[in-house]
């Protein structure tokens, strides 16, 4: 990492005002992208936030437009770091450079933050902490900075920052609102750079043919002829490094004659072609310096010094002959490359004996007990062959990334282990690991290609298990980059080669095939696939070897769900469902399994354990930073939070569940948005999300989408009382028996039945629900069950049933299905002529309704209360009107108690903006303290 901080503080003694640049250009035919971020240098100095991402080709002028921008911004802080190629592979190592200056205000974070940034820094031990809570606590450290002054943050060469600290600065980026902290990044026009995607961009490209014309002009040492200017100017095609460093490289002859660039393919090969040409001219003592420095990414002065006495050279005498080439600066020691592909170019270019012996130096001279990692690295960089010893180092190393966190740190190092490897079997067992830690990191094509690398040599000569397990691996793969039914058949044909070799691990596998059946559902690739089939197929599993562990009962009672029926699978699915609690509640449950037990907790109609598991699920993934399943936990957090009528709440899950799917590339699980806007009332938008839904399910085979939203448009046509629309779409939804929302789409069909004039449907459908309710003996399997007989019965009956579903659902934080019957209780009774008792249940629901803003249903509500003569206090009198969605949040919780650095750890803010956004509600709400916000939010629930 090139940190552009002369003096790196320690913790404790950070400044940051003062950084090194390299000494001021006026940069040519820039002035437009200089006006830009001078708007937003402006901006941040009078106390808002921004953020920029500076694109263009190597060599376009990206650093030399950030040095200018540092320049102007004399009255903020500022930040400089600068990525390299090397340190991609180090977990934070990025983060860790870009936090050092700040670490004087570690001791103002809360708690949990700042245990969690000193374990990611090695400054204490501790368990992985929560990569969402590391992000958090570098917003709350940037935003102590600015408290002081405007801060600046430049983070350059994005791309070769390593991924968890390129995700936590993008989260940075994303939440930036009240702190004055502008962070601006560059990097290379990348096709899949996700982490920044969405940020706004400042793209740079090619001078024009005037700029270009002008700093060749002042870069040439002579004049040249026309043809020799116009044969240069097309070849550099623009790129301003290729213009500036033309005279380093070449002879005035050459340039006369217009030929010095005429091999190069790209402006890019250009600028590396040049400082190829001019690095094997200095002394070899200055280049085998450079390469030290080139080789330690994290810019350990220290390290590079110490390196270099051991090997006999001079640091100050290279840096010096490196600074009048023009390929370093050096100040105070801290030698700092010109451009990114000066190192690039020191480092390939030197020879491999050379770069073992520098790496070798390196290790060496890391002696610390905090230094073990990256000792491990400089000697695996070191070895001239397989070395066992210096694999098993880097295992270790492994093992310390995982444990804090850094699961794609863990797979390069496995990586690295498996290339040094002596025998097969040590290659095949660190690939296999390796490549189960690149999956749960979110890079399951690069899973993929690393099982590919050992497929065709170690994996051909590897015992049977091993390949049963590499192919395993590689179905997992493709499952969470597709979903979809293809993985299946791979993974029941791995469960079975896995009997004979290991019972305990066929069991899981045919669990994992079941598991992805399940996913695919009705649109399975293969007639074979399906969950019925699947099932059939796990029954011939090998027995548990002793006592029945959880993976045991969930195969056994989803076993039996599919071959048997919901009824006769629920005492076994209860059994299976409350093993699973009770490891979730001890902390040893196997977090890939969260997302099925929740859906079993749906089925057998289980609210209070489909709720515990959400919030376990969410909470067990981030600590272990298994990124490729945390999108769909959070889906399943947003669904608790929609039935619970926390329609903010379940916002901030999906777009947390959105953001994160496109951070590591796979798909966002786009079905509980649809279930959202339904309950609000929004039928445009949940038409266009069912769609979205239904088509993207589609492409992929993500059969188990359909019924969501089925669920979603049965709920949207139910609320505005069209009810053959509803009773069609239910048509679809209950074709097949999906596991979880089966028994919820019936509840739908019963009421677009009973409404709509269709009672034999409506008999013939709740029979069907009573079976799996009374199966299920829950207070929702009740509360649901009596609702449904409410709709088809009359008289004391139907009010009985409707009360007992008051009842059941009472007991349960479901405000939005109570809140529904509540609605259709009301409407009974009106009809009934019982005015007094209609308008008691028609306020109830209209009262839940607009606290939760379930506006279609709130309309309905108060139509029936003024038919019947009934004043409605007018929707948008009440402070939930008054505030938008994340105000609404922050109120609440500051009413609540909460101090603003609570609320802030829990909506994924800055306290500085907690700060900000209640001045503006105090403001709305016309209150002066917390206190009165307990008046003021009196009608938001």
């Amino acid at each position: 990492m090139d940190s552009a901080v002369a003096d790196r503080p320690r913790a404790g003694s950070g400044d940051v005002k003062m950084v090194h640049v390299s000494p001021r250009v006026d940069l040519v035919g820039r002035r437009r992208e200089q006006e830009v971020l001078s708007r937003l240098i402006d901006s941040a100095r009078r106390g808002a936030s921004g953020v920029v991402v500076v694109r263009g080709e190597p060599g376009i002028g990206k650093t030399a437009l950030l040095t200018d921008a540092v320049l102007r911004s004399p009255h903020l802080q500022c930040i400089q770091i600068s990525g390299t190629e090397y340190e991609a592979e180090l977990a934070y190592a990025g983060l860790q450079q870009f936090c050092q200056p700040l670490m004087c205000h570690l001791n103002k974070l809360p708690p949990p933050q700042r245990e969690a940034l000193s374990i990611i820094f090695g400054i204490s031990d501790g368990e992985a902490p929560d990569r969402f809570r590391v992000a958090l606590a570098v917003l709350t450290l940037l935003g102590e900075a600015a408290r002081e002054q405007p801060l600046m943050c430049v983070i350059d060469d994005v791309q070769w920052i390593d991924r968890a600290s390129r995700q936590a600065l993008a989260f940075v980026a994303r939440r930036l609102s009240a702190d004055p902290v502008l962070m601006v990044f560059a990097s290379r026009p990348l096709i899949d750079d996700v982490d920044l995607a969405g940020l706004p961009e400042l793209s740079l490209t090619g001078l024009d043919d005037r700029a270009a014309r002008e700093l060749l002009t002042r870069t040439l040492p002579g004049r040249l002829d026309h043809l020799a200017y116009d044969s240069i100017l097309a070849e550099a095609a623009g790129n301003p490094l290729a213009l500036l460093e033309l005279h380093r490289v070449t002879t005035p002859t050459a340039l006369a004659g217009g030929f010095a660039l005429m091999k190069a393919t790209s402006a890019a090969h250009r600028v590396e072609s040049m400082y190829s040409t001019l690095v094997p001219t200095l002394p070899a003592a200055t280049r085998m310096v450079l390469l030290i420095a080139a080789a330690e990414p994290t810019g350990d002065v220290v390290a590079v010094r110490s390196a270099a006495r051991l090997l006999g050279l001079d640091t100050d005498v290279a840096a010096q002959d490196a600074e009048d080439a023009g390929l370093v600066t050096n100040t105070r020691g801290v030698i700092t490359f010109r451009h990114p592909l000066v190192r690039s170019v020191v480092y390939q270019g030197a020879e491999p004996a050379d770069r073992r012996q520098v790496h070798q130096a390196l290790a060496e001279v890391m002696s610390g007990a905090g230094d073990t990692d990256r000792r491990a690295w400089h000697r695996a960089h070191a070895a001239e062959g397989p070395d066992d010893m210096v694999a098993a180092e880097l295992e270790t190393a492994a093992r310390h990334a995982r444990a804090r966190g850094g699961v794609a740190a863990a797979s390069a190092f496995l990586t690295a282990a498996m290339d040094l490897s002596l025998n097969p079997a040590g290659r095949v067992r660190r690939a296999l690991a390796a490549a189960r830690d690149t999956i749960d990191a979110g890079a399951p094509d690069a899973a993929l290609a690393l099982l590919d690398c050992v497929q065709t040599d170690a994996l051909a000569g590897a015992a049977d298990l091993e390949r049963a397990q590499g192919e395993m691996l590689r179905a997992e793969a493709a499952f969470a980059t597709r979903r979809g039914g293809d993985a299946t058949m791979a993974l029941l044909s791995c469960a079975e080669r896995l009997e004979p070799l290991d019972g305990a691990m066929s069991r899981q596998t045919y669990l994992k095939a079941l598991q992805t059946a399940i996913f695919a559902g009705r649109l399975s690739a293969s007639g074979a696939a399906t969950p019925a089939k699947v099932a059939a197929a796990c029954t011939g599993a090998p027995p548990p070897a002793g006592t029945p562990t959880t993976v045991d009962v969930l195969l056994d009672g989803l076993s039996r769900r599919f071959t048997a029926g919901c009824a006769a699978a629920a005492p076994a699915l209860r059994q299976a469902l409350r093993k699973f609690c009770d490891d979730a509640a001890s902390g040893v449950a196997d977090a890939q399994w969260y997302g099925l037990a929740g859906r079993v907790a749906l089925d057998i109609w289980d609210q209070q354990a489909w709720s515990d598991l959400a919030n376990r699920q969410v909470d067990a993934l981030r600590r272990a930073g298994r990124l490729t399943l945390l999108p769909v936990a959070l889906a399943h957090r947003a669904g608790v939070s929609v039935h619970a009528g926390r329609f903010d709440e379940a916002d901030s899950f999906i777009e947390e569940a959105q953001s994160i799917s496109t951070a590591i590339g796979v798909p966002a699980p786009g079905y509980i948005e649809p279930v959202l806007s339904a309950f609000r009332g929004d039928a445009r938008r949940t038409l266009e999300l069912v769609q979205e839904s239904t088509e993207s399910a589609t492409i992929r085979g993500e059969g188990r989408v359909i019924p969501l939203v089925s669920y979603a448009e049965a709920v949207l046509h139910n609320t505005f009382e069209d009810y053959p629309k509803a009773l069609a779409v239910t048509d679809w939804a209950v074709e097949h028996d999906d596991l979880g929302m089966y028994g919820y789409a019936l509840v739908e069909r019963v009421e677009a039945a009973a409404r709509g004039g269709e009672r034999q449907i409506a008999d013939r459908t709740l029979a069907q629900l009573l079976e799996r309710t009374t199966a299920g003996g829950t207070d929702m399997a009740r509360g649901m069950a009596a609702r449904s007989r409410a709709l088809v019965s009359s008289g004391r009956e139907a009010d009985r049933r409707y009360r007992e579903a008051i009842g059941y659902l009472s007991r349960l934080d479901v405000d939005i299905l109570l809140a529904r019957v509540h609605l259709l209780y009301g409407e009974w009774l009106a009809a009934e002529r019982n005015r007094a008792a209609a308008i008691t249940q028609l306020r109830l629901a209209h009262n839940s309704f607009a606290h939760a803003h379930a506006t279609a249903l709130a309309a309905r509500a108060q139509r029936g209360l003024v038919a019947l003569g009934h004043s409605v206090t007018p929707s948008g009198s009440g402070a939930a009107e008054q505030l938008n969605r994340q105000e609404l949040a922050i109120a609440r919780l500051a009413r609540s108690g909460q101090t603003n650095s609570e609320i802030a750890e829990q909506l994924f803010i800055s306290p500085r903006t907690v700060e900000w956004h209640l001045t503006k509600i105090f403001g709305k709400l016309k209150v002066t303290s917390r206190r009165d916000l307990r008046s003021a939010l009196v009608d938001t629930g």
